[in-house]
């Protein structure tokens, strides 16, 4: 039976609390609603072209050096929804680290996303996680973007989501049985979320069976998670000890040990994405090259894990909450029993369904979609210089009261007939993108969740850590309960 070293969960909780942050930093709570009160100065990002009928974009710097850093990462969509609010839906956010327009509002999202004169490039990214996921899928653009879709779609089609689905599987009925702690309010949910995730993508992305290699997935998956980190930084430097630098240092990891797996898997028949990725071409027989394979491991690894991470963590977390839409999710479980699952079965858990998009409403994993304009263009009426980054906010649009009833509220029929909130309009409702870059994983992701909250319904009833406790969100990245989100997990049996 797995237990919790209290030495160890001490100077965990020690760590969280005293490492210096934005969020956790004395007075940042009071400098934040000085902030929000605060007009700083205003200027015009650029004039619009005489004649044109096109509004200038207005904006401000914010803080010297920090911009408006401290209100985005303790807010997130509660400050964008202030901007939104005050400022309108296009406004311009000089920030030294990443200046850029925000597009606040699915109209707004409507032309990011649709992008149909191929005003906006994916480069937007680029400051902020290029170096470390070089030439991932969601760093391409145009016709070489598709040209690598096409290859990789073949890796995500139904008959292998089957196999997929059935290691998934494997794993969280093993971590859930063994690894997981019950009866006890100081289980984290959010690391322990974390570390299964790893291990599954470690068995469908790499072909690792639980249990084997455990000191090379240690390795690695310790590699991805400073990698993500790295992307976060506000020292931006590739000197040590900073974290720029380490997270550079974890990518030279991850390229050398996908180097050596790729001519491995380049001979073999495996079910795992990286054989598969190895094997699949084309219509007119083209193939990833070795470096295309590392640089889409690395990503679609990150990519997967982390939005699968903050997803489960975040139904778990409403679940607990919500007693008797947690009974209801069980129920449908209950029905499916304890056999093995597939597809066809999780396409059942419409409950979890319902759940998981009112979770990811509430705390979307991408909070943001970041685009740099390749010239000079509109958007909503106002002029975008060539160059410049504009940013959607998804997290954004999936609270605004016009579409949704009583946005705060933890509400999972509101995306049920006849009401179906989401549709109101295209691009009110998009946690998993949109156009042409859609994410390819969305399917697997949905599937990969569902087994996990379909396992952990059960065989555990999901409490608060404390009556009344209410999770705070860092949205630094991702966003991640800043206090790793404890959870008491009752045994059904």
């Amino acid at each position: 039976m797995a237990t919790i070293s209290t030495p160890d969960y001490l100077i965990d909780q020690a760590k969280r609390r005293f490492t210096p942050s934005i969020n956790n930093f004395p007075g940042m709570g009071a400098l934040e609603r000085k902030l929000l009160r605060t007009d700083f100065p205003q200027r015009v990002l650029a004039e619009p072209p005489a004649g044109s009928g096109l509004k200038p974009v207005m904006g401000d710097a914010g803080l010297p050096v920090l911009g408006h850093m401290i209100e985005m990462f303790r807010g997130g969509p509660e400050y964008l929804m202030h901007l939104y609010t005050t400022k309108g839906p296009v406004y311009y956010a000089d920030s030294p680290v990443l200046p850029a327009v925000t597009a606040l509002g699915p109209d707004a999202a409507q032309v990011i996303y649709s992008n149909r004169n191929k005003d906006y490039s994916q480069q937007g990214w680029t400051p902020v996680i290029g170096p470390f996921f070089h030439r991932g899928l969601m760093l391409l653009d145009f016709d070489e973007h598709m040209f690598h879709r096409r290859i990789m779609q073949e890796a995500f089609v139904r008959t292998r989501l089957v196999g997929y689905t059935e290691q998934v599987d494997t794993v969280v009925s093993k971590v859930i049985a063994n690894d997981w702690v019950a009866d006890d309010p100081r289980f984290l949910l959010y690391p322990a979320m974390k570390q299964m995730t790893l291990d599954i993508a470690s068995m469908v992305f790499m072909g690792h069976e639980p249990g084997t290699d455990h000191e090379l997935v240690t390795k690695v998956n310790n590699a991805f998670t400073t990698t993500v980190r790295a992307g976060n930084a506000i020292i931006r430097t590739g000197v040590p000890p900073f974290t720029w630098w380490r997270g550079l240092q974890a990518r030279k990891l991850l390229e050398n040990y996908f180097q050596a797996r790729v001519k491995e898997q380049r001979a073999s028949q495996g079910n795992d994405l990286l054989s598969v990725l190895c094997q699949t071409e084309d219509e007119d027989g083209n193939k990833f090259s070795d470096a295309d394979i590392v640089n889409h491991m690395i990503f679609l690894m990150m990519a997967a894990h982390d939005t699968s991470t903050s997803t489960a963590t975040t139904m778990a977390y409403y679940l607990a909450e919500n007693p008797q839409w947690q009974q209801r999710c069980r129920d449908e479980s209950d029905r499916l029993g304890d056999g093995p699952v597939d597809i066809e079965s999780l396409e059942k858990l419409e409950s979890l369904d319902l759940v998981m998009n009112e979770s990811i409403r509430l705390v979307t994993p991408v909070q943001w979609a970041m685009r740099r304009a390749v010239r000079d263009t509109d958007l909503l009426g106002y002029h975008i210089p060539e160059g410049t980054n504009v940013i959607a906010y998804p997290g954004l649009n999936h609270r605004l009261p016009e579409f949704w009833t009583d946005p705060m509220t933890f509400d999972p029929d509101r995306f049920a007939e006849p009401r179906s909130e989401h549709k109101k309009h295209r691009f009110a409702f998009t946690p998993f993108g949109g156009g042409s870059h859609k994410c390819i994983g969305m399917m697997f992701g949905q599937l990969e969740v569902k087994v996990i909250m379909h396992r952990l319904l059960r065989k555990y009833r999901l409490e608060p850590a404390r009556p009344g406790y209410q999770e705070k969100w860092d949205y630094g990245g991702m966003p991640v309960p800043m206090d790793g989100l404890p959870i008491i997990l009752r045994p059904l049996r």
